[in-house]
């Protein structure tokens, strides 16, 4: 009979000696949010907190969902003031969650019930942000799932990816159709801004009514943060 080779008895952690060691990959726990207080409203970076603190942006266009997306993810009702007419955040408003990192409520970028000026201001005061905080860690663009790809998302999308900044698009109200149809106008969106970007940018979907995505951002939160 021919000789047979000797394999080596497993260790309790299932590695055999001899051969390679086995691939370590991080396990990303779901993130839980203990606290969420509104810090302060700033009309400038001078106005911002004078903090270290990472800060995750989330912006959109009027009317996409942007105060519910945020109330489901603090897991507080009435934390960012839901109103019925659209663009009418004009302030970078800063939130605190655990006592550890900060979510940040940018103007949006479409069509408020103001004067031209004012308007101009608003808009230039989440791209000055965008460009400039040191300690923005990710972006998140709000896109409506319910419909193609909109110029104004694909403007400002394109322009996004001039800035350096690292950021993932979330299409929202992704309850009020069938997967399908949100499957189908992502493709479609991401084909849209492929020739603008080197790299597509990660995409999730997104219910405040169902809560469908809520923990999937979160931990982009925390990959972010290392966690």
């Amino acid at each position: 009979m021919g000789s047979f080779l000797k394999i080596p008895a497993a260790r309790p952690d299932g590695w055999i000696p001899g051969l390679p060691p086995r691939p370590r990959f991080p396990i990303l726990r779901r993130m839980r949010i203990h606290s969420a207080e509104f810090i302060t409203s700033a009309a400038g970076l001078p106005g911002c907190p004078a903090w270290a603190t990472p800060e995750f942006a989330f912006i959109g266009r009027s009317n996409v969902g942007k105060s519910s997306m945020i109330n489901l993810l603090a897991n507080r009702h009435g934390l960012a003031k839901v109103s019925a007419t659209p663009g009418k955040t004009r302030l970078l408003n800063f939130f605190l969650m655990n006592g550890s990192w900060s979510l940040v409520d940018l103007p949006g970028y479409g069509y408020a019930k103001a004067d031209k000026g004012e308007k101009f201001d608003f808009n230039a005061l989440a791209g000055d942000y965008l460009e400039q905080r040191e300690n923005l860690r990710r972006v998140f663009v709000l896109i409506d799932s319910r419909h193609p790809p909109q110029r104004i998302d694909v403007d400002f999308v394109a322009w996004l990816g001039t800035t350096g900044a690292l950021f993932s698009l979330v299409f929202t109200k992704a309850d009020k159709q069938s997967a399908a149809k949100t499957k189908a106008n992502i493709a479609l969106f991401q084909e849209t801004i492929s020739p603008f970007l080197g790299v597509q940018p990660e995409t999730l979907a997104s219910s405040a009514k169902t809560r469908a995505g809520r923990d999937e951002i979160l931990r982009v939160v925390s990959r972010s943060l290392g966690n």
